[in-house]
């Protein structure tokens, strides 16, 4: 695709130029060229004007300030003649046979040139979109795998937020095992203490227990038949009294 172009463009083939200024500019963008040591060449897209098909229109550009607009075209006759005077430019057959050729071939190309130049961007397009083709596929590619690497790091990165919610699951379970015991700890203790406390009431109560019973004992057994009759009558006397 690139001698294609280069050979278009000695031929002054304006879509070839722009082929060759595509392909300039996409390898600069891509960071392939360096600017720095080897700056980028900015080429015209369009071939500069000519006349007479051969002479540059600069020539003549010079030639108006100095001798007018007939300038170019005198000094191109007094140089030819010159030329063909002192016969360093000899006219015998072959210049005229010269001349039948170009006219056949300028004919060939004005009336074959724009099928074949047709012909030719055709393919050069066609190369082109190709290797763009190439190109955005292998982007493709590498942007796929650059998601699948930054998927496999995010992925890294979960596995160390999960290893570090089962470290703390197992924690809370290490602290939920402590409370228990803890809890287990403080009900056996309080079990105890519970019985100590029912002991201490048990034998308090008891005490009592006797103390009333011994008191209760003493008291009957001071009172005599005697005062226990007269307590009697006196309690009746007292409800006769109430009644």
């Amino acid at each position: 695709m690139l001698s294609r172009c280069v050979m278009r463009g000695l031929q002054g083939n304006k879509s070839t130029a722009m082929c060759l200024v595509r392909l300039n500019s996409d390898v600069a963008a891509s960071g392939q060229r360096d600017l720095v040591n080897f700056p980028q060449r900015v080429r015209p897209i369009d071939p500069a004007p000519v006349r007479m098909g051969i002479f540059p229109e600069e020539w003549f550009q010079a030639f108006y300030n100095k001798t007018g607009v007939s300038g170019p075209y005198m000094a191109l006759f007094s140089i030819g003649t010159f030329l063909t005077s002192k016969e360093y430019f000899v006219v015998e057959h072959d210049f005229f046979v010269g001349i039948g050729i170009a006219v056949v071939l300028a004919g060939i190309i004005k009336s074959t040139g724009p099928g074949v130049d047709a012909m030719l961007e055709k393919e050069i397009t066609a190369d082109e979109e190709a290797l763009k083709s190439i190109r955005q596929n292998e982007i493709d590619f590498l942007a796929m795998s650059i998601a699948d690497e930054k998927e496999s790091q995010a992925d890294a990165i979960v596995w160390e937020d999960i290893i570090a919610a089962k470290k703390e699951a197992v924690g809370l379970q290490l602290e939920a095992a402590y409370r228990q015991r803890l809890q287990d700890a403080y009900v056996q203790v309080k079990k105890r203490l519970d019985y100590q406390l029912e002991v201490s009431n048990v034998v308090r109560r008891m005490e009592q227990k006797h103390m009333v019973d011994w008191i209760i004992n003493n008291v009957k057994s001071s009172i005599t038949p005697a005062q226990e009759q007269a307590a009697l009558k006196k309690c009746v006397a007292d409800l006769k009294a109430l009644a």
